[in-house]
């Protein structure tokens, strides 16, 4: 399964952010959830329309998108 199948933008829908298809839910927010160690099963129940997949997918685009950006940490104070 590829999330190219399970995600898209429209600038109409959620002002352009990645949803999953059919719905006006954010990938943002299933990757908010599972940050917060939400489970999947809990965001199933909050989300019925969400399959697994759905989660599988939003968590797949997020790897792809870490691949291809570069972000500059803080280096750590000396000691």
């Amino acid at each position: 399964m590829a999330w190219k199948d399970r995600i898209t933008t429209d600038p109409s829908v959620c002002h352009g952010k990645a949803c999953i298809k059919g719905t006006r839910i954010m990938v943002s927010v299933i990757l908010d959830n599972l940050a917060a160690r939400v489970s999947q099963a809990e965001i199933l129940q909050s989300y019925p329309t969400l399959t697994s997949d759905d989660i599988f997918a939003a968590i797949s685009y997020a790897a792809e998108l870490a691949r291809e950006q570069i972000v500059l940490l803080p280096l750590p104070a000396s000691a």
